[in-house]
């Protein structure tokens, strides 16, 4: 009989978070294959990166798109998956200049995240400032918390 050990939920998603960035870079050359899609911006490989808080009622999901116009941005919910889209143009350099160093990528990119529970996709709400895109995703009726009044006989 073989022994199994058991990873804690903690310790199973930071093995799915390493797998998916060792994914990311062995995909990375390919991804300009892809339909529709540039190359996505480098960096911690992951693009735009994300923050996403719940406070029982909302999700809140905050990107950093820092030089990104806000019509170049695409914001899709479906369910409980949020679809972010958004281009970034390349900077222009004046004649004769030359670049000594250039790390902010200029193409499409593609990120969706699924949200932990179902969301309200006729509520959302989005704003832009200072290079953050902050998206308010109110969650469904039937996935929101509710107590439950419990009566003596």
């Amino acid at each position: 009989m073989a022994i199994v050990r058991w990873l804690g939920e903690g310790e199973l998603f930071s093995r799915f978070d390493r797998m998916q960035r060792e994914m990311d870079k062995l995909l990375s050359p390919y991804r300009s294959s892809v339909p529709g899609t540039s190359p996505a911006p480098s960096g911690s490989g992951i693009y735009p990166p994300i923050n996403l808080y719940d406070n029982g009622e909302v999700f809140i999901v905050r990107a950093e798109v820092p030089g990104i116009e806000t019509d170049k941005l695409d914001l899709s919910v479906t369910s409980n998956t949020l679809t972010l889209r958004g281009e970034r143009k390349s900077l222009e350099v004046e004649k004769g200049w030359n670049f000594h160093r250039q790390e902010r990528d200029a193409g499409g990119f593609r990120r969706a995240l699924t949200l932990p529970e179902m969301v309200d996709g006729t509520k959302v709400q989005a704003s832009f400032k200072n290079g953050v895109l902050e998206i308010v995703l109110p969650k469904a009726e039937q996935a929101k918390q509710r107590k439950i009044q419990v009566t003596s006989n």
